[in-house]
């Protein structure tokens, strides 16, 4: 036997609640429950246990009723459970009752979307932003049962900022609040610089729902390497490489994936990155034709563009993961109208091609189907905006 002993972590464990209530029914929150344990996955913890319970509205003091609070603490103690994990985000006392109740780390959906970004920023730049949304999000939940010395050990919800005692002061906190948004400022001048040296190249930037395939496509589009992985949040940092189709020169742009709930902490400090939507000529909006809330997901991404003042500009619809769509199939003798559950992909042409006034295409960027006429839609879109930028350009016509 050797000498040396190694020790493997053990996997985190961790249980998901949720909510019923009139704004999110039943199925909402199953679906909402699914993409949190997704986001539990992408962190690294494996989800034992879901609970929900149907409330008019959250508990102020404890989010969920006494009973079923009751019994997820008999459940936790029973598997010894890491982490408790809400699907909103909790108030500061909330956090604090739960904490006192369970007796072990609580998390709240903006937690675990701060601790991903964490584990996954790699340039300074993204390191900053994260950085800066989690001391805003720790500020006012300072009273925390957890001391630096267990935030020492690591785990989820406990990268990035670690506080150096529980009652971390406030006035540091601010000061490095401040600081980093020094930081960022710096950054993002240096970065609208980079901006303006690239020319008057028509811009198009891939916008979508976190998991959609946009570094897939990126990387067909492009011919580079971007990172790319079946899980959350693979890209934080914009990508842009120049691309060139037929003899038009442009600049594509690969953005942070967006999800329901996004923190708004995170949305404020990646301001830079999201600068890439807001400068960018043609928007291509990619989406999960495979997912059986794309809708939904689109949606989202709709009212985040809003929100970030980018809507009104043109727009590319693109479904991708045609390859793995699936639907059920309408037997010819059943008399019940057609549901969106019995909807082939023709349907779905059918009815985005009739409702949408952009351009619209269905691909699968992993198989490369319908790649060379999303190309040329491409090319017709940026064309207009070249057209218009230069006039007596007459290379093009």
């Amino acid at each position: 036997m050797s000498k040396y002993i190694t020790t493997k972590k053990e996997q985190e464990t961790a249980v998901l609640v949720g909510i019923i209530t009139q704004e999110q029914n039943e199925n909402n929150v199953k679906e909402y429950l699914d993409e949190l344990n997704f986001l539990t996955e992408t962190a690294g913890a494996k989800t034992l246990k879901r609970f929900t319970q149907k409330l008019e509205k959250q508990h102020p003091k404890t989010f969920i009723g006494k009973g079923k609070l009751e019994e997820i603490k008999e459940y936790c103690e029973a598997f010894e459970v890491d982490i408790v994990i809400f699907d909103d985000e909790l108030s500061p006392s909330q956090l604090r009752n739960l904490e006192k109740e369970f007796g072990r780390r609580i998390l709240d959906r903006t937690n675990l979307i701060l601790d991903i970004f964490a584990k996954r920023a790699q340039t300074a730049h993204a390191k900053t932003q994260v950085e800066l949304a989690q001391y805003q999000y720790l500020l006012p939940r300072l009273t925390r049962m957890w001391t630096h010395l267990e935030r020492q050990r690591g785990g989820i919800g406990m990268r990035g900022p670690g506080e150096t005692e529980i009652e971390t002061d406030r006035r540091i906190i601010r000061d490095k609040i401040a600081k980093l948004k020094l930081d960022l400022e710096k950054i993002d001048k240096q970065m609208a610089t980079q901006r303006k040296n690239r020319g008057k190249l028509t811009r198009v930037a891939l916008v979508g729902y976190t998991n959609v395939g946009k570094s897939t496509l990126m990387n067909l589009l492009s011919k580079s390497d971007v990172f790319a992985e079946n899980k959350l949040f693979a890209t934080l940092d914009t990508t842009v490489r120049k691309v060139v189709i037929g003899n038009l020169p442009f600049l594509l742009s690969d953005t942070v994936g967006f999800i329901r709930k996004l923190p708004h902490h995170l949305v404020e400090s990646f301001k830079s990155t999201l600068d890439e939507l807001r400068e960018a000529d043609v928007l291509m909006h990619l989406a999960d034709i495979s997912h059986p809330n794309f809708e939904e997901h689109i949606q989202t991404v709709r009212i985040t563009l809003q929100d970030l003042g980018a809507a009104d500009k043109p727009t590319i619809m693109v479904f991708n993961k045609i390859d793995a769509f699936e639907y059920e199939k309408k037997d010819d003798d059943d008399l019940l109208p057609k549901t969106k559950h019995n909807f082939s992909l023709a349907d779905w042409q059918e009815t985005y091609m009739a409702k949408e006034n952009t351009p619209v295409l269905f691909i699968s960027a992993k198989k490369k189907e319908n790649i060379d006429e999303l190309k040329m839609l491409i090319y017709k879109e940026v064309k207009k905006i070249h057209a218009k930028r230069y006039p007596f350009d007459t290379f093009l016509y």
